[in-house]
């Protein structure tokens, strides 16, 4: 595209009319339009127009007039001052300063003018100012108790990069010693509404500045706050005294979990697991048949509407399977799952913990075994985490040979799984295979795993160190010659504590003769006195 800076005067005449011609959606459609770099062809005709082409649904040609805006056009079937027209005014904006701070100059000053007009006309009644709410008490709904969050952190400005770690801490720090006087019950719910209110905004963030100039440090702050979250959350489940909640604050617990079940059943895209927590607090419920069976059936009247969108139907199955699980129906739950537009290994990992902690062998492999086709794209720590079950899981069984031939399904990716177990399983030989086979060199591991297959048999090492010193001559650079000698050095070792030396010469005269030609190799052996 073509570098085009035109007068001050004139830019500032764009802008003047972006202010008053555009519509705030058009503006900020037109700004991801420049940033997704859809404007091409961008020139000066006749010193007064712009001549730009930009790429929509098809390519849309923009004519804009800086003498006169009103004569300005734009090919797309869109009346009015269009998405493609402001994607231009925004790239010619881009040899001044930052398009994205000019986008936000403008939703503010919009909002501004239209809230001037809305008064003038007598359309709309003049904004009250919001009367403060008083600190939360034990008796209130918590619904009141996140008005009142929402009242402290009204306005907060994600300004910098860590930002929502800051809000994070400042929301806790002040809002968690509003219940230190209240009663054993409610003083751990307060504290998950205080955490639930941090999800919900980092939520919002997350979502409010997807196309913000600092989009990308906002949705790394988000992911990892989220992750803190979701931690917090699961150490604060378990201090929730649910017979007594359920018992002597019913209302509170119905809010909770009303709370819950929207932020987890809308299928929104978002950094927080909301279905894990969702499904969490209902696991702790498990003794109340009443409650099960009424969202069980509120389940099944939101999966019968037509016409759901697939995040939100499967939010729906995932919640329904985990009902099934809490009453040990796990082959329907399956069932369930199977019918998701995306198996998540996520999903499962709540049942493989309970599986651990409640000692369930047999019933946490029938869930890794069913896990078994989705960890092909799963995630690493995904991976990690589904390995490491399993290893749990192995353990307890008289035989490891499927979780071997697992191992070597899922290969590259379990390979640091794998050499792991094969070592502490002590099948040295199986590990060097493994090495041979994925071409690893002994200088790329660590040093103690190779004292460790030594002092059970030397003699194992030695194709890897031979395979090793092949590899580096194949490099025929001086560096990995250097890299040989020093291999060879520990291969003459092993050869010298197996009592096998002759066959050490023989391999070092086989190995000079084969690279004869190989000056600069020759010279190395000569400098390690392998040859004469």
């Amino acid at each position: 595209m073509l570098k085009l800076q035109i007068p001050k005067n004139r830019m500032n005449y764009l802008i003047e009319r972006m202010q008053h011609d555009f519509e705030l959606a058009e503006l900020t459609q037109g700004w991801e339009y420049y940033h997704k770099g859809r404007v091409a062809g961008i020139e000066l005709v006749h010193g007064v127009e712009i001549h730009a082409l930009v790429n929509g649904t098809r390519s849309y040609e923009v004519i804009l007039d800086m003498d006169r805006f009103e004569k300005s056009e734009c090919s797309c079937p869109y009346e009015g001052c269009c998405k493609h027209m402001a994607a231009v005014i925004f790239t010619l904006y881009a040899s001044f300063a930052r398009p994205e701070l000019l986008l936000a100059q403008l939703k503010q000053a919009i909002m501004v003018k239209n809230r001037q007009q809305l008064t003038r006309t007598g359309t709309a009644k003049p904004e009250k100012k919001q009367e403060r709410l008083e600190a939360p008490k034990a008796e209130q709904m918590p619904s009141v108790w996140h008005r009142f969050f929402d009242q402290q952190f009204y306005g907060y400005s994600l300004s910098q990069q860590h930002s929502i770690e800051l809000f994070y801490s400042t929301a806790q720090e002040s809002l968690l010693p509003l219940a230190d006087s209240w009663n054993e019950d409610l003083r751990p719910l307060f504290q998950l509404h205080v955490l639930l209110f941090v999800m919900r905004k980092i939520e919002q963030f997350y979502s409010d500045t997807k196309t913000s100039y600092m989009s990308y440090y906002i949705e790394t702050g988000c992911k990892a706050v989220a992750k803190q979250c979701m931690e917090q959350f699961s150490a604060l489940v378990p201090k929730l005294h649910m017979k007594e909640l359920a018992r002597r604050h019913t209302a509170a617990l119905d809010d909770t979990l009303a709370m819950l079940g929207e932020a987890a059943l809308s299928g929104k895209d978002s950094p927080l697991d909301w279905l894990l927590a969702y499904r969490s607090i209902w696991w702790r419920l498990a003794e109340f048949s009443e409650r099960i069976a009424k969202e069980k059936k509120r389940l099944q009247l939101l999966s019968s509407k037509t016409g759901l969108l697939p995040r939100r139907r499967d939010a729906l199955l995932v919640a329904q399977a985990h009902f099934d699980v809490i009453e040990g129906e796990d082959d329907r739950a399956r069932s369930l799952l199977e019918e998701l537009s995306k198996r998540e290994a996520r999903d499962t990992f709540l049942y493989l913990n309970r599986c651990y902690e409640d000692q369930q062998w047999d019933r946490m492999l029938t869930w890794l075994r069913w896990m078994l086709p989705a960890m092909q794209r799963a995630q690493q720590d995904e991976l990690r985490t589904f390995c490491t079950y399993w290893m749990e899981a192995v353990s307890r069984q008289s035989d490891d040979g499927e979780w071997v031939e697992v191992m070597i399904a899922l290969l590259p990716r379990t390979y640091y799984f794998y050499t792991a177990y094969l070592l502490k399983a002590n099948r040295f030989k199986a590990w060097v295979d493994l090495q041979l086979a994925n071409r690893v060199s002994p200088v790329n591991l660590y040093a103690m795993d190779l004292k460790t297959v030594e002092s059970h048999d030397p003699s194992l090492l030695l194709p890897l160190y031979h395979q090793a010193v092949e590899r580096c001559i194949e490099e025929k650079n001086r560096n990995a010659y250097k890299t040989a000698i020093k291999l060879l050095k520990k291969l003459h070792a092993y050869y010298k504590k197996l009592n096998r030396l002759n066959t050490w010469e023989e391999y070092v005269y086989r190995l000079a003769t084969r690279y004869s030609r190989l000056r600069a190799l020759q010279e190395e052996l000569r400098k390690g006195k392998w040859i004469p």
